[in-house]
């Protein structure tokens, strides 16, 4: 389904090809370039003195020690730098701005109150463990539930209370007064950690002259680091030059900008010299932005056939210690809530309340991932309910595929969808009659181990918060293509896949076309990479331009060639007349005629598009031991739309690697404090993530329902496999046991807790 202009491409390398990613070969042979391997000489080291407790008065800190140890350079807490508190999130209260380092208070375990600056990593961290710190304990609040509560202890006493965010969707009535069956449920969509393969990491170093900065962070968008640098260091932007090496992951949290990335930019400048901080495992549990972390209390009414009447659906959200954006994600999760249903009435309303922990953000889906958990628990909950097939009540509530543009409830214009085809074609791949008599069998002979199978139908929405991004491409002397994006890369692919799109468009061999991003001197603007927006948007910019260069291309040549435009076709050797292939002129000659007319052979574009709407269905199937209640994925089938394929390798890989983040948050992660607030899942021995022998044969598939929002009809991928498989997955470990009178159990559904919950339902407890 792509436009007609695009269908004909011809070339190899155009859109829906399987190519291999580019950037693989460097990384397999060890020649990535990450934080750690940079060559910084006469670079210094960082080392943050973290708070042990999560709620104090900082009564004293106490560098004196630190200073005299061996390779310590300098020592420093926030009066020795007297830089301003990171920008505020636009909507939250002036009083609950972050600290770069902890002043007066400290507000969760791990916020920063100190930092030492070594000739060394090792004698940095030697120089912070000889910091003394004079901490006088307060109370703490540890979950938003506590938070909420009346006489609550107060984060910020002057805000009065810790409410960070309220919102609201109310229907004109109520909601479930014409339900003849309510199920009810709470629900408990547990924090998560991050847990990128490289943890943050920032470096800077002085400028040679010109009292600048050069600045390389592992971060998702290098020009909101820019600016937040230049602002907090009183620098103009253009003296900030910001660069991103290969980023090992990010999935949302290397999103947000941090006070430890302003503390070591303003101590590069002090110091005259280059500074590195480089993030530990440990450290990441406690200092990089969190996930999730809602509670839930939903009420989902139907007619006595199942047909869908309303919801009401209460939520309170943990923002953590310093509000950001993870305190306005539940207005994601409220915008979502529909799903990929009819329902004609919907009730909603959100609240984020401060806590004494780690404070949250974007997270593999940022908001998206909770409205389908907790849609689709609460849909297998009502055809329990009712006595009905949990696949049956999905499908005759879904929304009709000629219904698009669909506007649900909520307020979400969903642009284009065939989700009766999804479901459809996820039940025939999974074999889903024949699982649900083998689960008959199994239970009819009394097997130990039991099987369970779990379904999911989710929609959600991608490229949201910025609805531009810019690229730029200029024919080079020797007739190579130089792009430049405003996306960043986390190991997405984004040179493969927009070196593809132009090479289709303009028929020059990928291996002619470099692609730059993550530079702020080399790239003019640009967003970054979150929300899944790249393709949408940066692919969109770079077709754009491509489209704009071609122009030029043909204008030129015809001049040169005295012929018509529309006569002129290009390929990897320039533009010639269609059918007379001695009529042509090369790239190189192209961008030589532009030069002598005292321009260059260049493009750039902006691209704007409303966000589009992927969509999808997921069946898991698992089998659950009833004596040790451990429970074993037995494969997981993925249909999934995301509109126009550009490169269906780099699709099956954010499709198997976001499902790999769903099993994760269904089965084994969750971020545990203690009545204190003190981190208990500081390390990967605590904090399970799971391996690839945990992980099931995963059979992938997709439909194509192009969108009418952008130039290539594409919707974004990165998130769709953990929204869709997290509730498919809880949902067929639930089904295993649900004839144990079992309804519901809050993830992750570890071993103990199916172990618990078996033997108290076995033993009438």
């Amino acid at each position: 389904m792509l436009r007609p202009d695009l269908a004909d491409l011809g070339a190899p390398a155009g859109l829906g090809a399987a190519i291999r990613r580019r950037e693989d070969p460097e990384l397999l042979r060890g020649e990535g370039r990450f934080l750690a391997d940079l060559e910084l000489p006469g670079g210094l080291f960082a080392c943050f003195v973290r708070s042990p407790i999560a709620h104090a008065r900082l009564k004293d800190v106490d560098l004196g020690n630190a200073r005299t140890q061996a390779g310590v350079v300098g020592a420093f807490a926030a009066e020795d730098l007297g830089l301003g508190p990171l920008p505020i999130f636009p909507g939250l209260a002036d009083a609950m701005a972050r600290p770069v380092l902890a002043q007066s208070v400290v507000r969760f375990a791990g916020e920063a109150v100190a930092v030492v600056v070594g000739r060394s990593e090792a004698a940095a961290a030697d120089g912070a463990a000889a910091v003394a710190v004079d901490y006088e304990p307060l109370s703490s609040v540890v979950s938003p539930e506590a938070a909420a509560a009346s006489g609550a202890p107060l984060l910020f006493p002057e805000h009065g209370s810790n409410l960070a965010f309220q919102g609201l969707i109310r229907a004109e009535e109520d909601a479930l007064a014409e339900a003849q069956v309510i199920v009810s449920a709470r629900f408990r969509n547990q924090r998560l950690a991050a847990v990128p393969m490289e943890p943050n990491g920032f470096a800077a170093a002085p400028e040679a002259s010109g009292g600048g900065l050069r600045v390389w962070a592992s971060t998702q968008s290098p020009f909101q680091v820019r600016d937040a640098i230049a602002e907090s260091l009183h620098l103009p932007e253009k003296s900030v030059h910001c660069l991103v090496p290969h980023v090992g992951g990010g999935f949302g949290a290397k999103l947000a900008v941090y006070p430890e990335q302003l503390v070591v930019a303003a101590l590069a400048l002090r110091l005259g010299r280059p500074v590195r901080w480089l993030e530990t495992r440990s450290e990441s549990f406690v200092a990089l932005n969190q996930g999730r972390g809602q509670i839930q209390d939903v009420q989902l009414g139907s007619d006595g056939s199942g047909r869908l009447v309303g919801l009401r659906a209460r939520v309170i959200a943990d923002a953590g210690a310093y509000p950001g954006q993870g305190a306005f994600l539940p207005y994601l999760t409220g915008q979502m809530l529909s799903g990929v249903y009819r329902i004609p009435r919907i009730d909603y309303q959100a609240r984020s309340y401060c806590t004494n922990t780690t404070p949250t953000g974007a997270y593999r889906g940022a908001g998206r991932p909770e409205a389908t958990a907790l849609l689709e628990r609460a849909m297998d909950l009502l055809a329990a309910q009712l006595g009905l097939d949990p696949a049956e009540v999905r499908r005759c509530n879904l929304i009709p595929a000629d219904a698009f543009p669909y506007e649900s409830p909520t307020g979400a214009i969903y642009d284009s969808g065939d989700y009766e085809r999804a479901l459809r074609r996820a039940l025939e791949l999974s074999r889903y009659a024949e699982l649900r008599s083998e689960q008959a069998a199994r239970l009819s002979t009394g097997a130990r181990k039991v099987l369970g199978i779990g379904i999911s139908a989710y929609v959600e929405v991608t490229a949201v918060g910025s609805p531009t991004e810019y690229a730029a491409i200029e024919v080079e002397g020797g007739g190579d293509l130089a792009v430049k994006v405003g996306t960043a890369s986390s190991g997405q692919g984004h040179a493969t896949a927009y070196a593809q799109i132009l090479s289709g468009l303009l028929g020059v061999r990928s291996e002619r076309i470099t692609v730059t991003e993550g530079d702020t001197s080399l790239v003019e603007r640009g967003d970054g990479t979150a929300s899944s927006r790249s393709m949408q948007l940066g692919a969109s910019a770079v077709f754009g331009a491509g489209e704009e260069l071609l122009q030029q291309a043909r204008e030129l040549g015809a001049e040169m060639l005295e012929a018509a435009e529309v006569d002129l076709v290009s390929s990897n050797d320039g533009v010639g007349v269609r059918g007379s292939p001695q009529r042509a002129v090369s790239w190189s000659q192209l961008a030589a005629r532009a030069a002598e007319g005292g321009s260059a052979l260049r493009a750039e574009f902006d691209a704007y598009a409303d966000s589009s709407y992927p969509f999808g269905a997921h069946v898991a199937v698992a089998e659950v031991d009833l004596e040790t209640g451990e429970a074993g994925l037995l494969r997981h089938v993925a249909v999934d739309d995301c509109g126009t394929v550009v490169n269906p390798l780099l699709v099956d890989g954010q499709v198997a690697g976001g499902i790999a983040q769903g099993v994760a948050q269904a089965l084994f992660e969750e971020v545990v404090h203690d009545a204190e607030g003190i981190p208990r899942t500081t390390s990967l021995l605590d904090y399970c993530v799971p391996g690839a022998s945990e992980l099931p044969p995963l059979d992938l598939e997709h439909t194509v329902t192009a969108s009418p929002n952008n130039s290539l009809g594409v919707k974004g991928i990165g998130e769709s496999g953990t929204i869709g498989a997290t509730p498919a997955v809880q949902n067929a470990i639930l089904d295993a046991v649900k004839h144990l009178g079992i309804s519901h159990l809050d993830m992750p559904l570890h071993p103990e807790r199916l172990w618990r919950a078996i033997s108290n339902a076995q033993t009438g407890r």
